[in-house]
């Protein structure tokens, strides 16, 4: 590479014309499944089966009318289904993008962030501290660059790596001027020249077996697919019952009529049967409810978590930048020994001089606002560093200033004031002072300075060193706007709230009390949780909601005690350290603005805007999705089970085939109808009022709970009562009159089905009239419901109503319908009526 190009990257056309070259930056390139294979994969439902082998028996009765209506209605629930898929994977492939990990390259000579994919070679690559390296590169520039290369070594001791023009001769097959992919930087900065990609990687040869990782089903979709087996097996019996009694209905039939009248009838019954529609349900509910999320700064890495967000019962949160607004600021000065100016000179001293962390860019700032600028500080010799560790909490930086030598340490007050020159007055003045300004909601810093004699007398070790301390610095981070209002919702929802911070047991108290986390004068601090034993701590978490001076290890127990004590956990993190414990935790959130690569892929969630008030309204959402899957799956089996139970009642009533009330025709047209009731409508409802005022739902609470199934059960057995009773009376024993009482029934059933959905869509504690009053707003339930009723107009009085084998109704039948199917469902808002007033009684 020329070093112009070193300078500005590759071009944007460079870079398209490689990646047409050398393909994505993908272990196994994704394969796009074909149209083709998307119908095939519809038509293996058991309902589309049966629906082909009922237009086969037309086509075999000598009905061929009926059999290519049949096919009609079959390819119009195949596009329905072929379409909402592609939605749904439109949706997926939007949040895999969003989700994508992400690099910065120079391109144009300027730095752009693009998809990691989208590396090619040639490309320069700009690679920090928490970053998971994406490609493997030579290293063009590096500072404190260290990687940890385990994942392919198997050595667990960081490498640190030097430029590629200072090294002479390349003996070893792991290069220290080489990055490789799916290493982690621990520390340090570098500028990567991209050799290989994708499967040419040393991380692609070994073939980890990344992306073909199984896929395992969620909890819901193994409860709906037992559902589903059940359903299937019931209809199965069914199917043998409803055939033998058409066949003894048929004494005077050849036996070939008999036999193929039979079957047709088990078919109908077993279209009538199968819910078909509870994966959909779940596909289509948790797909859109994660891109829902991610329009709120929520993006959900795993589907799998959007229903466990309903459950949570605890969320560990950081302060800094969660709870608070990561704008640190200088609020208090109190001097030890010498001038404020050299506190704050010292202060600045100890500082990056690239300053990354909000606190250090506060001292800085606090040093410009004493007339000391960056260029004066930073104009002195740098000689060593001692670095920052969580053990330590304390840093120190060596300068030559003048003549003489000078070491400016800062750190917490428990550990700078160990290691200071201090008389007992001395050091209980500054732990008074500590106090004092912990307690004001102050995050202390201590400040302290020596100045060796030469650098051969300069510690090996900042513990080593004998400080004066100069004083201590009171900043502020306060807490954001809405924090308190959002901690009240989620006491309110039976959400316990627990900070984990770095800070001051009594900065962290203080500002606990602030917001209303309760019982935040009681906290565990990192010190005394070293000491506790699991089955001490997991007494202390049921108390204890404040822990102070942790470091990132410390988060992995305390998520272990609170899943041991039976919570479902929601944690966040935004280091490398917190990866391990964003994992474990049932929910894992990363920091989207400042959290690590690595942060982010070990989470379920990435917080896109660091904000507190969006975990909340992600729980919130998240208990709005699973509640409207509950209300789907209660719909489905309410509107089946007059469709299953007609089909059923009809043969074992002696009623001649032709004059049945529903035929396959009728069905299917009823599952046209079901289909985007559930699939769109119920999707989409608005979370109830109460949402946030309940407990966290059991995870272990079935989807279809005893309540649930009751309440469908009844609201199906009136439906059908009311249809098939319109129907039989009609009938009144005359084939002839099969025509008209099949289309009042199926009128009846239609129209249920509009009320359903109003009652469906409120709550046990709401009247339907809500869900009317939201209905006038929405352009969507307008649509479905203006829909519903435009196909009935179309099977009843149009020429389409002869092929269907039904007949026209009077304005009186029309009306008598529409009193049946409002009478057949809002008879239990008389119910939610009477709970109402025992309640308030």
């Amino acid at each position: 590479m020329t070093e112009t190009t070193q300078r500005t990257g590759l071009t944007t056309a460079e870079a398209r014309q490689r990646q047409q070259q050398y393909g994505k930056n993908e272990l196994t390139p994704q394969k796009k499944e074909n149209f083709l294979k998307k119908i095939l994969h519809v038509l293996r439902e058991p309902m589309f089966l049966l629906l082909l082998l009922a237009a086969a028996i037309y086509f075999v009765l000598g009905e061929p009318r009926d059999g290519a209506i049949m096919l009609v209605f079959v390819v119009g629930i195949i596009t329905i289904d072929v379409v909402q898929e592609w939605k749904t994977d439109q949706t997926l492939n939007a949040l895999k993008d969003l989700s994508a990990p992400r690099v910065t390259v120079l391109r144009d000579g300027t730095e752009q962030e693009i998809a990691s994919a989208d590396l090619v070679p040639g490309d320069l690559m700009m690679i920090c501290e928490g970053i998971k390296v994406p490609a493997d590169g030579v290293v063009l520039r590096c500072a404190d660059l260290c990687v940890d290369e385990s994942s392919l070594t198997g050595e667990a001791e960081g490498v640190w790596k030097v430029p590629a023009d200072t090294v002479q001769e390349q003996k070893d097959y792991w290069r220290r001027d080489y990055c490789y992919a799916g290493t982690l930087v621990t520390q340090g900065t570098a500028l990567v020249e991209v050799d290989r990609i994708g499967a040419a990687t040393e991380y692609g040869k070994i073939g980890l077996g990344v992306a073909s990782a199984p896929r395992e089903d969620t909890p819901l979709q193994r409860q709906t697919g037992k559902l589903v087996r059940t359903c299937a097996v019931i209809a199965g019996v069914l199917f043998v019952l409803v055939g033998a009694f058409t066949w003894r209905n048929l004494p005077d039939h050849r036996f070939a009529d008999r036999l193929i009248e039979s079957v047709l009838s088990g078919v109908t019954l077993d279209m009538a049967m199968i819910p078909e529609e509870f994966p959909v349900i779940l596909t289509v509910f948790l797909s859109m409810g994660a891109w829902r999320l991610a329009r709120k700064n929520s993006l959900v890495r795993r589907l799998p978590s959007v229903e466990t967000l309903g459950a949570v019962s605890v969320l560990c949160v950081d302060k800094t930048g969660t709870i608070t607004m990561n704008q640190m600021t200088v609020q208090e000065l109190w001097t030890a020994s010498g001038t404020e100016r050299d506190l704050v000179e010292t202060m600045g001293l100890g500082c990056e001089t690239e300053a990354y962390d909000p606190m250090e860019k506060a001292m800085l700032r606090c040093c410009e606002e004493h007339g000391i600028t960056r260029e004066s500080l930073f104009e002195n010799k740098f000689v060593t560093e001692y670095a920052f560790t969580n053990e330590l909490k304390m840093m120190g930086h060596v300068w030559r200033k003048g003549d003489g030598l000078v070491i400016a340490a800062k750190g917490s007050p428990e550990r700078i004031l160990t290691i200071c020159e201090l008389t007992d007055a001395e050091r209980a003045a500054a732990e008074t002072q500590v106090n004092a300004l912990s307690s004001g909601g102050l995050r202390v810093i201590a400040v302290a300075a020596a100045r060796p004699e030469s650098e051969a007398a300069i510690p090996a070790a900042l513990t080593d060193c004998r400080l004066t301390l100069l004083g201590l610095v009171g900043l502020a981070d306060p807490p954001r706007e809405s924090v308190k209002d959002d901690i009240a919702v989620c006491n309110r929802a039976g959400i316990r709230v627990v900070m984990i911070t770095g800070d001051n047991g009594v900065t962290a108290s203080a500002i606990a009390k602030k917001i209303g986390i309760p019982g935040s004068g009681h906290m565990i601090t990192g010190e005394a949780l070293e000491a506790m034993t699991d089955e001490e701590l997991r007494k202390a978490v049921q108390t204890v909601s404040i822990f102070s001076r942790v470091i990132p290890e410390h988060k992995m127990r305390i998520v272990k005690a609170f899943k041991e004590n039976g919570e479902i956990v929601a944690m966040t993190g935004d280091g490398v350290n917190d990866a391990p414990a964003l994992k474990y935790a049932d929910i894992g959130i990363a920091m989207g603005k400042r959290g690590s690569e690595v942060s982010r892929e070990a989470a379920d969630l990435i917080l896109m805007d660091d904000n507190f008030t969006t975990i909340v309204e992600t729980v919130r959402d998240g208990r709005r999705i699973y509640d409207n899957i509950r209300k789907a799956v209660g719909y489905v089996f309410t509107i089946h089970i007059p469709i299953a139970l007609s089909s059923l009642l009809a043969p074992f009533l002696g009623i001649a085939p032709t004059a049945l009330f529903l035929l396959p025709l009728h069905v299917v047209l009823l599952e046209v109808l079901i289909d985007p009731t559930c699939s769109i409508v119920l999707e989409r409802q608005p979370a109830e009022r109460d949402i946030m005022a309940r407990r966290p739902r059991n995870p272990q609470e079935k989807l279809l709970t005893a309540g649930l199934l009751g309440k469908s059960v009844l609201q199906g057995l009136t439906v059908f009562a009311a249809s098939f009773g319109a129907y039989f009376i009609t009938l009144a024993g005359k084939a002839d009159n099969a025509p008209t009482a099949r289309a009042v029934g199926l009128a009846v059933i239609m129209l249920a089905n509009l009320f359903l959905v109003l009652q469906v869509n409120s709550s046990d504690r709401d009247l339907a009239v809500r869900s009317i009053a939201r209905l006038a707003k929405d352009g969507v339930m307008w649509a479905v419901n203006l829909g519903t009723l435009a196909l009935l107009g179309l099977i009843l009085y149009t020429p389409l109503s002869v092929y269907l084998k039904l007949s026209p109704l009077t304005g009186g039948q029309a009306l008598t319908a529409l009193a049946l199917a409002a009478g057949s469902v809002l008879w239990y808002e008389l119910v939610k009526i009477i709970r109402m007033c025992v309640r308030r009684s």
